[in-house]
């Protein structure tokens, strides 16, 4: 064991993974910040019943569900500068294709949270006099929440492991961090360590997402 029986070289080894984990973090941030509402958007249009509006929509959510996140990684990264002319720091390439990516899976289950949701309810709190904000706020919006909760979670689990993705594009990021150390002393503990780094993160993430779907299974309708 080159790390754990060296104490020196154990506690260089977690500084290192330490600022790759703010890399990491920085990214996940990013991406859950700007793809939660993207997706939300996308989802609206993609159930307009306008063609003009939805037929892209629908198109674009296809083309990033069904094609790799790291393609399109590449695609932003190299081809589009090439394009435009213009190249993107590796940190805002990363995070538009990540964004790009996110977006569309999180419209898919807006869609599905909202199309879930009985009509019916919807009629029955404008019989009762709810204006059509109130009765989004009040009955349908917390109900959409309950459904998404668990799948929006699963995609949020991903994504820390997707992370891993920008080695390709030579970002040193946690797992990258772990892998130069392994290969330098040849040892797999760096990346064992990595790992459980990933596992912590993943446990407070399904932690929270277990107290908010605690929070909403008074909807369960």
């Amino acid at each position: 064991m080159k790390y754990f029986n060296n104490p020196d070289r154990l506690v260089s080894l977690l500084w290192q993974l330490w600022q790759g984990l703010g890399v990491t973090m920085s990214l996940f941030g990013f991406t859950l910040l700007f793809s939660l509402p993207l997706g939300l958007a996308l989802a609206l249009l993609r159930m307009s019943r306008h063609k003009a509006l939805r037929l892209p929509v629908q198109l674009f959510i296809l083309v990033m569900r069904g094609t790799p996140l790291i393609l399109q990684v590449f695609t932003v990264y190299f081809v589009l500068p090439m394009i435009f002319g213009a190249a993107f720091e590796r940190l805002t390439a990363v995070v538009i294709a990540f964004v790009m990516n996110y977006a569309a899976y999180f419209a898919e289950i807006y869609r599905g949270g909202v199309q879930a949701v009985p009509v019916g309810q919807r009629e029955a709190a404008h019989v009762l006099g709810f204006a059509r904000s109130q009765a989004f706020m009040r009955i349908i919006l917390p109900q959409v929440i309950k459904r998404i909760v668990l799948p929006v979670s699963n995609e949020v689990i991903t994504l820390v492991k997707d992370t891993a993705l920008v080695t390709a594009v030579g970002m040193v990021e946690l797992y990258r961090v772990a892998r130069n150390a392994a290969s330098t002393v040849g040892s797999l503990e760096p990346l064992f360590i990595a790992g459980a780094v990933y596992l912590l993160i993943n446990a407070v993430v399904s932690f929270l997402f277990n107290r908010v779907n605690r929070y909403f299974s008074y909807y369960q309708g």
